[in-house]
């Protein structure tokens, strides 16, 4: 994808958040003649590498799709090859995290996931808590879908206890109980390997965000191809409803 063309105005500021759609893993080892799991061990490293990436470019907010709800289907050698996977990077990259000064906070259903990454997840989190870097959001377990009806039922256990009156129910308060409470919404989401949905991620979060899908496989993406989607946000002309041009304090 390139930039708009017909989008004739100043370079805009960068994105606070970025998130990514992680895919073509599978199929990059099948080009490669090989098997999955050295496709999600590329996929791996090139998630190191568009962190440091990010943080450099002084991006606030980096959430990687790592595992979807919907990952539970694939075949049980290939999720539990990545449960281990999981667990191995988590180990791996710790220190180097809590180094720099990125905080690591995961989201989805951990409830699914196998105990040592469990227990991995909540040690990296603790340790990285107060760094005051770029914050790492990597979404396992996780589903958009899933996201609003957590986020629903922690609303319907407050209307039942009697703190909350369903005249409150607002955007603003419903934000507050999603995954990503406290952080800003995506403002660029790019999704490797050339298809062209969301698959069910940040449904809540999304709603306006710049989106550049890329027909690079996520293992041949590079830092290049992150400056190149960079450039694709900044040359976006971003109007929340309002017309172009307008105020800011006009808009209804």
């Amino acid at each position: 994808m390139t930039p708009d063309e017909h989008c004739d105005s100043p370079l805009g500021p960068p994105p606070r958040h970025v998130a990514v759609i992680m895919d073509g893993n599978g199929r990059w080892a099948k080009a490669h003649g090989k098997a999955r799991h050295a496709g999600h061990r590329a996929g791996v490293r090139v998630a190191r590498s568009i962190t440091r990436a990010c943080a450099q470019a002084r991006v606030e907010v980096l959430t990687l799709f790592a595992f979807s709800s919907e990952n539970w289907q694939r075949p049980v050698e290939e999720v539990n090859g990545l449960m281990r996977l999981f667990v191995e990077a988590i180990q791996r990259e710790a220190d180097e995290l809590h180094a720099n000064g990125i905080r690591l906070r995961f989201i989805g259903a951990r409830e699914q996931l196998p105990g040592i990454l469990r227990r991995r997840m909540a040690a990296v989190e603790a340790k990285t808590a107060t760094n005051t870097g770029m914050t790492l959001v990597l979404a396992v377990a996780y589903g958009g879908r899933w996201d609003v009806v957590q986020a629903v039922r922690q609303v319907a256990a407050r209307l039942r206890a009697g703190d909350l009156d369903p005249a409150d129910i607002d955007e603003a308060l419903l934000d507050r109980h999603m995954s990503l409470a406290g952080l800003p919404p995506p403002d660029l989401l790019i999704r490797t390997g050339g298809e062209q949905r969301v698959s069910n991620f940040l449904l809540w979060d999304l709603a306006y965000t710049e989106i550049f899908f890329t027909p690079v496989l996520w293992p041949d993406f590079t830092p290049e191809d992150l400056s190149q989607a960079i450039a694709f946000f900044r040359q976006r002309q971003r109007r929340f409803g309002r017309i172009a041009g307008q105020p800011e304090a006009l808009a209804e």
